[in-house]
């Protein structure tokens, strides 16, 4: 077929341009990270896709200080459909690079697989549009949009108050979300739920300062052990998630993922056990989950026999689709206040909450997709529930509620996105490039 060979022989240029990327270190965090990384990662993706047509491609900065990539591309065909494509620059930091087998900032091959912070969220999927377009040449029957963000991992909520001020800029029939992945390498999907979620910093204080734990130890209340007191309220025995007020036994009726698959997927050392009841798809997908990203007390290195008179964790809720974001807030809040022992005086901030998702797949653009796909992969597409969270799909549905959005993306469950190694296979790049190219003759042919 001429686009599979057109996308094959683009796969030099694909490597070389995701090297281009990765290198950059674009997290958004300015304490952390020189923004000027950020910016340089936007004019990458802006110099790119004006390479491919989009002749207005700019920088646009949104509410929380990133730079957002905007453009479009008409078609000679005044009445054929709009399509917008999403994706985003910036990156998980790498957390502990010495967990790293090779440098986090740098491509590298290693047993087939392209390694490298961003690699496959997300820096892979624009390497894939820009493959598709490429692929496509000036053949391209569809009018074109994109926004290509530079704060998703963040949270901050930038382009999601752009889109609400802005909403003829971004306007279109379909929106291709390329921000998830397949149920393996060679098996395509498409996710039609996400989990919404909702950051929060736990702080817990007991004493004024430090105090010697051999003159004070026993009466005097510990703020970490404090801590760790409301921390084992939020699972049960099983491991189920036990926020009080927050519902926890809803079903998904989907696609299954097996429980040796999932294992495999995410490490589990063969003693352990997989937590919560249910099966692993109910956990994942329809039923909220808590996790501790962080905990703010002394080092175990180096630490001294004292009291800790204050310590702090950063918690991550993940709320499934039917539950309302503002209600799993406020029930994650009260159940920290409540659960602190000893009158210890107990602080909660959130930093960032996103509403759950979900879509169905019966319309135009997903008929057009699921076709694109099979003729990609040569099986056709299963669907898939995503843990993971894209609060900006909501904000899309509730402005452009006649719009189809798709979401589907280079991820793989190997791929170890936000964890050290993080990996992309390059024939899911080729394949979902081919799947892009596709779809927008499809999706041309199916409204035509």
């Amino acid at each position: 077929m001429e686009l599979r060979a057109h996308v094959r022989g683009l796969m030099s240029l694909a490597r070389l341009d995701l090297a281009d990327l990765v290198r950059l270190e674009s997290v958004a965090d300015p304490v952390r990270y020189p923004p000027r990384e950020c910016l340089r990662a936007a004019q990458w993706v802006r110099d790119a896709f004006a390479g491919v047509g989009f002749g207005d491609a700019r920088l646009v900065e949104t509410a929380d200080g990133s730079q957002a990539v905007l453009g479009s591309r008409r078609c000679r065909y005044p009445a054929a459909p709009t399509v917008l494509l999403y994706a985003h620059y910036d990156v998980q930091p790498p957390m502990d690079e010495s967990a790293w087998r090779t440098p986090p900032f740098e491509l590298t091959e290693v047993d087939g697989r392209w390694h490298g912070r961003g690699a496959a969220d997300c820096k892979g999927n624009i390497i894939a549009g820009l493959t598709a377009l490429r692929a496509l040449g000036g053949d391209v029957p569809v009018h074109l949009k994109l926004v290509v963000e530079g704060s998703e991992e963040q949270g901050t909520g930038g382009l999601e108050d752009f889109v609400t001020d802005h909403p003829d800029l971004l306007r279109a029939d379909a929106i291709l979300v390329c921000d998830t992945g397949n149920a393996a390498v060679g098996r395509p999907a498409v996710t039609v739920s996400l989990r919404g979620m909702v950051n929060v910093v736990l702080t817990v204080e007991a004493l004024t300062s430090a105090v010697h734990s051999g003159m004070y130890g026993g009466p005097a209340p510990d703020a970490l052990a404090a801590l760790v007191a409301v921390l084992a309220t939020l699972r049960d025995n099983a491991g189920n998630t036990t926020i009080a007020g927050l519902p926890a036994g809803q079903t998904w009726y989907g696609e299954p993922y097996p429980a040796e698959r999932f294992r495999a997927d995410a490490g589990v050392l063969p003693e352990v056990s997989l937590l919560g009841d249910g099966s692993v798809a109910d956990q994942l997908w329809a039923r909220p989950a808590v996790t501790i990203l962080g905990i703010d007390c002394p080092a175990a290195r180096g630490s001294a026999a004292a009291i800790a008179p204050r310590a702090a964790a950063r918690l991550n809720l993940r709320v499934p689709p039917g539950t309302d974001i503002r209600h799993a807030e406020v029930a994650l809040t009260g159940h920290l206040r409540a659960a602190a022992p000893w009158g210890t005086r107990v602080t909660v901030r959130t930093e960032a909450a996103g509403a759950p998702f979900t879509t169905t797949v019966d319309g135009p653009a997903h008929r057009a997709m699921a076709k694109a796909m099979a003729e990609a992969y040569g099986v056709p597409p299963t669907t898939l529930g995503q843990g993971g969270s894209i609060p900006l799909c909501t904000v899309l549905a509730e402005t452009y509620p006649g719009a189809e959005i798709i979401l589907m993306g280079v991820e793989d469950p190997r791929s170890q996105i936000h964890a050290p190694n993080e990996s992309v296979d390059p024939a899911e790049i080729a394949a979902v490039a081919l799947s892009e190219a596709l779809f927008l003759r499809a999706y041309a042919a199916e409204l035509g």
